[in-house]
Parts: structure tokens; C-alpha cells; sequence
């Protein structure tokens, strides 16, 4: 374990051009933000507070007979009218291994939006440390919207493959304008197919299902392990229910303020942050070109060489399917989140491609990837409301795809798909949002909650951490001084602390840091773990 206590952490490499556009977006987003102050939902009249409360018959669990069972919890669609009709959502749960030592229930919320919750517990289980799998029943669900519970359908797989497909990772003339009209065309999508449902899954609703189960297992209390966009999740159920949390970890930490009220500046960090992640990749192949073996010593326009010649000639797959500039890109975007440590594999991933080989960055988006990314584009949409104004949405679209050049054209100005490019569809949102939170983040009166931060996340960007621990009003900041996204189980130093503190409640000295980042490894020492699938969210196991 490597600690330092009150030292300040490495910054974030930031363009001025970057700082600049985050200024100015979040001035313009502040324009016109309207959330309100509102109480939290433990002192809410009790007609809107007690919905009836979901029986969970659990029974065995289709598939791997792992310890897991099953269960369905019915909870309202709409929870203004805990009354009307119900949404049935997937719940799973492992009992705690030593039942004379059992704490409670620990739920685990996967990232996202759009990750199944329910396979993020049932693989993330072997992963947790057994003072936490012995005194805790583990717990997941799939939230409203998500695989088993109603998932959102928008463009069919056809549509959305025809839209990835044609994308580019040098997108040229009229790119902003196409943009725009496949945001579009998206949101008419999601209204046609999905019309009945896409208000009612956003975060704030998503909260309130949480308390349900909780009640529905019969816990005074909830231990909460969020990562990424389950990071927002456990904000907002810690502002909604503060006195029902007992422990909360919250790694790769969104600024909820930002991100809900401010999107355009949030998604210029967001775009900042990838492309200085990717950046810090190539410079270590330009400093260790026989480890690396991309670029010979010139990775950053290898790169660029690369992307305009897969766009001009595409690779085509077993599939059928074209491997484009574009498809080098969105993978890339993923696969920079396992840090420092697969550094190399990258390297050769990229010589691969340059060889027309097959290789795990030309592998174009999936049938399933089109349902996370359906859900991802939908939940932003019903939580964040951009400023309205086509002429707004084509300028800062196309700024923030020039102020990142490495990977901002493509997935910005690309088909709806990730974080960084839903404001196309959000801005032209027609659905109301009334799953929406607006209220206060500060959590008063909860437990304390420990907030996680990476120094170089390329997807949630270290100063959101900093921002959510200063937010709350119980929160502790930990850092990890490292490339990658999130911070359990890819730390010793970290995990050991929020093993702890879940399981005792011992909080770390405040300002503490972790510095155990792993280094690059030896291409042919992983015989797994490099992902191809972006969908498959899980606890590493700790190395």
C-alpha cells in the first residue's frame, strides 16, 4: 500500500482552447439551469412516500447456478402516482457467506447508464475482498430501462448499425450539420418505440426504486457501492434518502451539478479528458517506441495516418461489417479506461491495425452494444436539459470536436452513442422529464460517503470528485494518482481504505492519496481482460 496524506495530486493536462470552451459553455449552461431546492425524501408527505412496497418471492436465477437468486420487484412507473401503473424490475442477490457476521446488504450500481446491474453484481461478487463477501448479502438489479427491466428501444439494431457504419473518424463537410439531423432522428426513434416509458428513466425515479428495494429487503440502512455513472446514482439517492445510508463509495465521481444542470460545459471536460488520456498514451509510445511498437517514434501522426486510412478503405470483418477510422476511435475510447497497465496491448492493437490484422480496436459496435447505448443517450436525455437552440447546439458540438483532435471529431460529431455526443438528441428532447431531479446534492444528515478520484480519468474527469466531495456535506475524498477510470481493485492502497470503511465505517485521513498505480505489462502476460465489449461493466479483480 502507498499512501501520502495531504499531497496534492498530479494535474490534468488541459489545452487553453479546452479551458476556454469549459468557461464559456459553463457560462452559458448556467444561463439557464433550473433546478430547485427540494427536501429530501425521507420528510416527503407520505402519500408521495409510501408507494407500496415490492414482494421479492427469490428463487433460482436462469443461468449459472453461481449462489445467486432472483427475484422481480414491481415499483411505480411514474412516482408521482405511486398508485398507477408499474415497472418490473430484475433483482439478484448473494447471501452473506458467514451469516453470524452479517452487516446488511451491500448494493452494487454498474456504470453507464445502461449497464445490466444484475450482471454486474453476479460478476463482480468473486472480485470483492471476503471481509465483504462474508458479512454482506450482495445485491444488484437492473435498473428501469435496462435489460430485463423494460429496456429502452430507440433506432432498431439495423438502423443504428447503417448510422455507426457510415461514420468516419475525419467525419469533413456538413459533419456538424448530420449530426444534428441523426439527434434527431434518434429522438423521433425513441418517442415512436418508446414514447410510454423514456420519461420516467431518469435518475431521480431511479433513486426512489433503490429505497423501495431497500424497504423490500427489510434494511433500515444501505451500504452502496456505485462506480461511474453509479456514482450519480448514489448522489442522488443520498440526497433523496440521506438518513438510509450507511456506507457509500463513490468511484469515478460525476459532478452532479454539471452534469444535470450545466451539460455542455460537462461534456467540454468530458471531451478534454479523453482526448488527454489518449495523449499521455502516445507520448509514452513516442518515449518507448520498442515497447509500444506504434508509430515508429511518431505515434501522434501514425494515429491520424491511421484513422484517414481506414475511413478511405475499410476493414471488413467476419462480420460483414466495415471497421472504419470511426470504429478505431470508439473502441479506443473504452479501452484507454484500464490505465497504465495495458499500455502495451494498446501499442499493438494499433500495430495490428495498421497491418489490416484483426484486432480488438476494429471490432464496429454490437447488437447488444446498440442496447447500451440506447439506454446511455436516453437516462442523459431525461436528466440533463441542454439550452434550446439549434444555431447553440451546432456551434459548441463543433467546438468541443475541434478542442479534443484526436478523438473529438469522430465521437462527437459520430451517430448518438456515448456520453460526449448526446446533446444532439438531448437538446431536441421532446419528452418530458419528470424522473428528473432537481434539488439539493449536499446529502444533509447522512453518513459520511467516500468519493473516489483518478488523476487521469479519461471519462470522469478527477476535478468531478473533487467538486461531488466538496458538495456533500459528509463527503471524503480519495485519491488515486493514475491513468484509467475508477479506482477499486486497480489499487491496493485504495481498495484496502474502501474495504475498510465499508466494512467498519474507519474513514482514511482526509487529503490521503494512493500512488500504487500498476506499470505497463509485458504484451503476453494477460491471458484476458482486454475487452471487446464495452457493455460488460465489472469489479477487476485485484492484481
Amino acid at each position: 500500500m502507498q499512501t501520502r496524506s495531504a499531497v496534492a495530486p498530479r494535474g490534468r493536462v488541459v489545452g487553453a482552447m479546452a479551458l476556454v470552451l469549459t468557461a464559456v459553455t459553463a457560462l452559458t449552461g448556467a444561463a439557464t439551469a433550473t433546478a430547485t431546492v427540494a427536501a429530501p425524501a425521507d420528510s416527503v408527505s407520505s402519500a408521495e412516500a409510501d408507494p407500496p412496497v415490492p414482494v421479492l418471492s427469490w428463487g433460482p436465477c436462469t443461468g449459472p447456478q453461481d449462489g445467486f437468486e432472483c427475484a422481480t420487484a414491481r415499483v411505480p412507473l411514474d412516482h408521482r402516482r405511486p398508485g398507477g401503473p408499474t415497472i418490473a424490475l430484475a433483482v439478484t442477490r448473494r447471501p452473506a457467506a458467514d451469516p453470524a457476521r452479517r452487516t446488511g446488504v451491500l448494493l452494487l450500481h454498474p456504470g453507464g447508464p445502461g449497464n445490466s446491474g444484475v450482471d454486474f453484481a453476479r460478476n463482480s461478487h468473486a472480485a470483492l475482498p471476503a471481509a465483504l463477501r462474508d458479512s454482506f448479502d450482495v445485491v444488484g438489479y437492473d435498473m428501469r430501462g435496462v435489460a430485463r427491466s423494460g429496456q429502452v428501444e430507440c433506432w432498431d439494431d439495423k438502423e443504428y448499425a447503417a448510422a455507426v457504419d457510415a461514420a468516419r473518424a475525419v467525419p469533413g463537410p456538413g459533419a456538424v450539420h448530420r449530426a444534428v439531423r441523426q439527434g434527431a432522428d434518434f429522438e423521433a426513434a425513441c418517442r415512436q418505440r418508446s414514447g410510454g416509458l423514456v420519461p420516467f428513466v431518469g435518475t431521480g425515479f431511479n433513486a426512489r426504486d433503490i429505497d423501495l428495494l431497500r424497504r423490500a429487503l427489510g434494511e433500515e440502512t444501505l451500504s452502496f457501492y456505485g462506480r461511474s455513472f453509479g456514482s450519480y446514482v448514489g448522489t442522488l439517492y443520498a440526497a433523496q434518502f440521506p438518513r438510509r445510508v450507511r456506507a457509500m463509495v463513490l468511484d469515478g465521481a460525476y459532478d452532479p451539478r454539471l452534469y444535470a444542470e450545466v451539460p455542455y460545459a460537462y461534456d467540454a471536460a468530458q471531451f478534454a479528458a479523453l482526448d488527454a488520456a489518449v495523449g499521455r498514451f502516445l507520448d509514452w509510445c513516442a518515449g518507448n517506441a520498442a515497447v509500444c511498437g506504434f508509430g515508429g517514434g511518431r505515434p501522434r501522426q501514425a494515429f491520424d495516418d491511421l484513422k484517414r486510412a481506414l475511413d478511405a478503405n475499410p476493414v471488413i470483418t467476419a462480420s460483414g461489417r466495415p471497421a472504419t477510422g470511426y470504429t478505431l476511435a470508439y473502441r479506443l475510447m473504452f479501452n484507454i479506461n484500464a490505465g497504465k497497465e495495458i499500455w502495451p496491448y494498446l501499442g499493438e492493437a494499433l500495430r495490428a491495425a495498421q497491418a489490416r490484422q484483426a484486432s480488438f480496436l476494429l471490432s464496429p459496435p454490437s447488437p447488444a452494444s446498440f442496447d447500451f447505448l440506447t439506454v446511455n443517450t436516453a437516462v442523459e436525455c431525461a436528466d440533463r436539459v441542454y439550452p434550446a437552440g439549434r444555431l447553440l447546439l451546432g456551434a459548441l458540438v463543433g467546438a468541443h470536436a475541434a478542442s479534443a483532435p484526436l478523438l473529438g471529431p469522430p465521437i462527437g460529431l459520430g451517430p448518438p452513442t456515448y456520453d460526449h455526443n448526446h446533446a444532439p438528441a438531448c437538446v431536441q428532447w421532446q419528452a418530458d422529464r419528470p424522473s428528473r431531479y432537481e434539488g439539493s446534492y449536499r446529502a444533509a444528515g447522512s453518513a459520511p460517503i467516500m468519493v473516489l478520484g483518478t488523476t487521469g480519468d479519461p471519462d470522469t474527469p478527477y476535478q468531478d470528485a473533487v467538486a461531488l466531495a466538496g458538495t456533500l456535506e459528509n463527503g471524503r475524498l480519495l485519491t488515486f494518482a493514475a491513468e484509467g477510470h475508477t479506482a477499486y481493485n486497480r489499487s491496493a492502497c485504495v481498495s484496502a481504505l474502501a474495504t475498510g470503511y465499508l466494512a467498519t465505517l474507519t474513514l482514511p485521513a482526509r487529503g490521503t492519496v494512493c500512488a500504487d498505480e500498476a506499470p505497463p505489462e509485458p504484451v503476453g502476460r494477460r491471458a484476458a481482460g482486454l475487452e471487446v465489449d464495452e457493455t460488460r461493466d465489472v469489479i477487476p479483480v485485484l492484481r
